[in-house]
């Protein structure tokens, strides 16, 4: 039996189309590089991350922004032979101010190339492109009110000029919101006469929901569903999967319609979610010119999914043997600013992947830093490097990473008067770092150093090894739980935007500025 969520890890915002027999579904990355993540799938059980779009400078410029910024909330459509990708990359969100330039990008081909951006508005966030049946698309998103202590200012609607690929007329705002508050998301479809607005509300935390409502007029008057919202597991907190909310429908071949949306899986009692928001479906009963509804005649999340084909049985294991592949797997992302040659070089004739040492974790500018989504409860993460380092300046290792002020990072650095090699292990939580060893380790005379992270629920447990077979406890019974966005958020005098999810992978910096290469020939990702 098929269980939710279908898109495990972190994997929010989901929008979904169907092109034929063919399902895609679009999930923002904020600051991690290339921007959107789209997962491919004939079966809506079982998905495969496919591509990237934002793939280069001049379709995404994320350098500098602050943590949980950048691309938010994609919206992905699909119209005579056009994909359009609508997405935000805000650029500043804590404050009075909100700086979110939202953009579109075409493309005949889901996997590029795509057209330069085009600048569509800085009202607000949640951009979405509808195309109605009479041929005029019409652009949709959340305005930010910044006047009185307010927010949302409502959501507003514009038509879309492809001729001239611009706005055109004045925007007029359409809905202000149910009793729920914080509206943002939204999405329109045309169903039977009627114009439905589909939303999500109550934050993105666990009062999240999915609320929609509807009008014979495009520009409204819209009713509220007489019983909102439709999804939402507010109140339930024994419930497995939580804070669902911001959805988008699809309907297959034969007219059934889906909802996917977020949703995440907390650690209890704790209720961290180190996974981040993940991506979850139910199916939908709508009859002709009714409310929709949840078929499991529910508002909670499915957690089985009967309806729906048995999920195949997919080996998530990733060994990356650099002697043996000629580039890095599309697991991996960056952070803010693309993956080149500028800083990564790969070297099948050494088997070696190097790393040019630039900026530090706390950096969101030039960080040397590679990173795969943490999908499951339970893993080991592996990784083997040889690293020459001159000065304790010059680091190079395994993180375990939230954002710039959450993070473990195990790793080898110098010593500027001994000239030795030593490990060390950081933890760094709501931005204040602590050493957590009691002495370095003396590897000075080793080529090769072999780092592991045992990450079990809550827990983690760091090893080394100088043959990669015999592991050496470093540290063990750490908070795996400072790696989620509800710790992030936890006790914060002023709003941090916290969105993302846990990440593992390798880094190296050069806080002396010279440069300096670290060499990583294996990683290894396991799920239990």
């Amino acid at each position: 039996m098929t269980k939710n969520p279908i898109i495990t890890g972190f994997n929010p915002d989901p929008s979904i189309i169907r092109v034929k027999d063919d399902y895609y579904i679009a999930c923002s990355t904020f600051e991690w590089f290339p921007g959107v993540q789209i997962h491919h799938s004939r079966d809506l059980v079982n998905w495969k991350l496919i591509t990237r779009p934002l793939d280069h400078v001049r379709l995404l410029d994320m350098r500098g922004v602050p943590d949980s910024c950048g691309v938010w909330a994609p919206c992905l459509s699909y119209q005579d032979g056009t994909f359009y990708l609508v997405y935000s990359n805000v650029k500043s969100f804590d404050g009075l101010w909100k700086d979110t330039p939202n953009y579109l990008v075409t493309s005949k081909n889901i996997k590029g190339p795509w057209s330069d951006p085009i600048f569509l508005s800085s009202k607000g966030f949640d951009g979405s492109l509808f195309h109605d049946d009479d041929g005029r698309k019409y652009y949709l998103s959340l305005v930010v009110d910044h006047r009185d202590g307010k927010f949302f200012g409502g959501i507003m609607i514009q038509e879309y000029d492809s001729k001239f690929k611009c706005l055109s007329g004045k925007a007029k705002y359409i809905f202000y919101g149910s009793d729920l508050g914080i509206t943002e998301g939204p999405h329109l479809y045309k169903k039977d006469g009627y114009y439905y607005l589909l939303t999500a509300e109550g934050g993105t935390e666990y009062g999240h929901a999915v609320t929609i409502c509807r009008s014979k007029d495009i520009f409204g008057p819209y009713e509220l569903h007489p019983d909102n919202p439709i999804l939402s597991a507010s109140g339930k907190s024994e419930h497995p999967i939580q804070r669902s909310g911001h959805g988008d429908f699809t309907w297959t071949k034969d007219d059934r319609c889906f909802l996917v949306y977020l949703g995440s899986r907390p650690l209890m009692p704790e209720q961290k979610c180190t996974l981040g928001r993940e991506t979850c479906i139910d199916e939908i009963h709508w009859p002709e010119g009714e409310w929709p509804s949840l078929k499991s005649g529910l508002k909670l999340p499915s957690l089985d999914l009967a309806n729906l084909p048995l999920k195949d049985a997919i080996n998530e294991d990733e060994l990356i043997d650099f002697s043996k592949d000629d580039k890095l797997s599309i697991s991996y992302q960056s952070l803010r600013v693309p993956i080149d040659t500028s800083w990564v070089n790969l070297n099948m004739n050494r088997g070696i992947l190097s790393l040019k040492g630039r900026d530090s974790l706390a950096s969101c500018f030039d960080q040397s830093l590679l990173a795969r989504r943490v999908k499951h409860f339970n893993i080991d993460y592996e990784v083997s490097l040889s690293f020459e380092p001159e000065s304790f300046q010059q680091m190079a290792g395994l993180v375990c990473y939230y954002n710039t002020g959450h993070h473990y990072y195990l790793h080898l650095m110098g010593d500027d008067l001994s000239d030795k090699k030593y490990i060390n292990l950081i933890q760094t939580d709501k931005f204040e770092s602590t050493e957590l060893l009691e002495n370095y380790i003396d590897v000075s005379n080793q080529d090769l150093v072999h780092f592991k992270v045992e990450w079990r629920s809550k827990l983690l447990a760091f090893y080394y090894s100088l043959d990669g077979l015999r592991w050496i406890l470093l540290k063990d019974k750490l908070d795996a739980c400072i790696l989620s966005d509800d710790h992030v958020r936890e006790g914060s005098d002023r709003y941090q935007p916290a969105f993302t999810g846990s990440f593992v992978g390798i880094a190296c910096q050069d806080l002396c500025g010279l440069s300096i290469q670290a060499h990583f020939l294996k990683l290894f990702y396991k799920s239990y």
